[in-house]
């Protein structure tokens, strides 16, 4: 998933895989069990490492959400 935004925070539990994670300035490897809080407004992308699929459950406020995707 390329770099974007939402308007709203969410919490992503990885069910599978692996990825290499970047939240604003912090970058890290996220794997299965691991939970990842990315807040409102802060730009985030994942990129797949490995052979595994990355699959997560991403939850949200019960509140809209407009994505914008950055430009590289």
């Amino acid at each position: 998933m390329r770099m974007h935004t939402n308007t709203v925070e969410h919490e992503q539990l990885v069910l599978s895989g692996m990825a290499d994670v970047i939240i604003g300035e912090q970058k890290f490897v996220a794997k299965k069990d691991d939970v990842v809080f990315i807040p409102a407004g802060v730009p985030h992308s994942y990129k797949t490492i490995g052979e595994e699929p990355f699959e997560f459950l991403c939850i949200v406020p019960n509140k809209e959400d407009v994505i914008e995707i950055m430009k590289k």
